[in-house]
């Protein structure tokens, strides 16, 4: 009876199933009740657990999500660390003091607090941050993090000139032997940023300028139907869809866009 209460107590503090060994499941909380059926539905397209075992993620690490927008990871990586880890959100800032930061990055930030406060079950240990570059780079004390994880936010901080900035951001913040990972709508070289996609031997250069060492590429997240040379730029692909039901079926038809799927570390010196 003893054993059974410890495992039911450690069910709920989890907010999810556990595998027999009392592991976290990973499969299991991607496709929890937690998360709405669209966003389960996008498992197919994003391939979180595949993605996230690539990156050697553990349920003891300390692991920051930079930019985590809308919370679609933040629903399988928060409840995954919660019991034994520490999942921190780099997210907008909620309160600028003046009108530096665009608008609509304060509305995601509100949104995203507002979710984690509505369910404390899976997100009350979450972490919150700011991550605001050129004003707000540091991710926390130095050396502290096992892990870094970015998806598909490089452009946003390329078209600002701001990305070498948060790509040492990760540095400083990883303990020697840390995994930054990174997924990334994937161009081809000289593309423009404002398309959504960035040249993946552009993304390792500058990895490998600020420091890190690349230890794997993978393919779980690539598409070769996207041509990469859509009207809208990676927005015109699902789920955004920007034109409309203007060639929807044809857009439909390539999915969501071809991704690269990078696990850098940093080096023990």
């Amino acid at each position: 009876m003893k054993k059974l209460t410890v495992l039911l107590s450690s069910l709920l503090l989890a907010g999810t199933a556990l595998a027999d060994n009392h592991t976290p499941d990973l499969a299991a909380i991607a496709k929890g009740e937690h998360r709405s059926e669209a966003n389960v539905a996008r498992n197919a397209s994003r391939n979180p657990v595949e993605t996230l075992e690539f990156f050697g993620l553990h349920p003891h690490m300390r692991v920051i999500e930079l930019w985590p927008g809308g919370g679609w990871y933040t629903e399988i990586l928060a409840p995954y660390l919660k019991a034994e880890g520490q999942f921190t959100a780099a997210s907008f800032e909620l309160n600028p003091a003046d009108d530096s930061s665009p608008a609509y990055r304060v509305r995601i930030g509100n949104r995203y607090a507002e979710k984690l406060a509505a369910d404390p079950a899976n997100y009350d240990k979450v972490e919150v941050v700011t991550l605001d570059p050129p004003r707000k780079t540091s991710l926390g004390i130095e050396a502290t993090a096992d892990m870094v994880l970015t998806f598909r936010n490089l452009h946003n901080w390329a078209m600002d000139d701001q990305l070498e900035a948060v790509f040492q951001a990760a540095w400083d913040v990883l303990t020697p032997g840390g995994v930054f990972g990174v997924v990334e709508h994937r161009g081809y070289p000289g593309i423009d940023p404002r398309s959504g996609y960035m040249d993946q031997q552009e993304v390792i250069d500058l990895a490998k300028k600020v420091g890190f060492r690349l230890a794997e590429a993978s393919e779980i997240n690539a598409n070769a139907k996207d041509t990469k040379d859509h009207p809208k730029g990676v927005w015109t692909l699902p789920p955004s869809l920007r034109l409309g039901d203007e060639d929807r079926a044809k857009y439909e038809a390539i999915g969501e866009s071809d991704r690269m799927t990078l696990k850098f570390y940093k080096p023990e010196i």
